[in-house]
């Protein structure tokens, strides 16, 4: 018994390590190739990362210097108005067809002094503007209505008369100063210019409540006073008639001429003037 053991003892396997050896190594490789593999890909997405930083960097250093001013989208909303009812819809449209009427009959009565260019009727979401040249209504630096221009002035009464509008007279002159007893300034000629129109609109049957006389003198001009032509063209009178029809926009002034700003520049030399009370405004 005792040398069977001894035999078995000698052909013993001594080399099974190398088994677990080359499993070890083989572990050891596989796990080295899947670190690899992971340090490539990491690799890749840290550079795209880094281009990422790097242009948003760049981009916020360029906004630093060179500001840019980003209108807020909230502020840029206007509120819209209510939608009107159907009854409401339906007065504003007989209002417009009324006042379109109107305007009509204002054109026919003074139809040849608008054939001659002396008189234009406008109509705009703030009423019927009706502007008369001076010269077809007063004498030079007068404010006393000649026949012709009452009679004239008198059938556009008689149209208005029938209305509930409101109406303002506008007179306005050029920059030619004038210095008479009756008209110190422009102010009071063109003030009384307009009044004259106003009586003799109350003669013609519309009511003195719905009436105004405004006097501008020569701070509302339409045409440049440094010509003849511009000259003539500011010295008027403005008629207007204040059937409103639509509303105004949030924040627009709102002028009974119409007229926001002078033709002329605030540093434009007025024209030469001539001596006191030589002018014909």
């Amino acid at each position: 018994m005792a040398r069977r053991k001894k035999h078995e003892d000698e052909h013993e396997n001594h080399e099974r390590w190398l088994v677990s050896y080359a499993d070890f190594m083989t572990l050891l490789f596989a796990f080295f190739v899947v670190m690899y593999a992971l340090s490539s890909l990491n690799e890749g997405k840290y550079r795209i990362m880094s281009d990422s930083v790097v242009t948003a960097f760049r981009s916020i250093g360029t906004q630093s210097k060179t500001p840019q001013v980003v209108a807020s989208p909230i502020a840029s909303i206007r509120p819209s108005p209510p939608p009107q009812p159907p009854e409401a819809e339906e007065a504003r449209k007989a209002k417009a067809e009324r006042v379109k009427n109107m305007a009509e009959e204002i054109r026919k009565v003074l139809a040849p002094l608008v054939a001659d260019g002396q008189v234009q009727v406008t109509e705009g979401a703030f009423g019927i503007t009706v502007e008369i040249n001076a010269s077809v209504l007063f004498a030079p630096g007068g404010a006393l209505l000649g026949a012709d221009a009452q009679r004239a002035l008198r059938a556009v009464g008689q149209v208005v008369a029938g209305a509930e509008f409101p109406v303002t007279v506008e007179g306005h002159t050029d920059v030619l100063p004038i210095a008479t007893p009756m008209f110190p300034s422009n102010w009071e000629l063109s003030a009384v210019r307009a009044s004259s129109v106003v009586r003799l609109f109350v003669d013609s049957g519309v009511r003195p409540s719905r009436l105004t006389a405004a006097g501008y003198g020569d701070q509302r001009p339409v045409a440049d006073n440094a010509t003849a032509d511009g000259r003539a063209r500011n010295r008027r009178v403005t008629i207007l008639i204040e059937s409103r029809v639509a509303e105004p926009t949030v924040g627009a002034p709102v002028r009974a001429s119409g007229v926001t700003d002078s033709i002329l520049p605030a540093d434009a030399a007025p024209p030469a003037q001539k001596p006191e009370g030589a002018g014909q405004p």
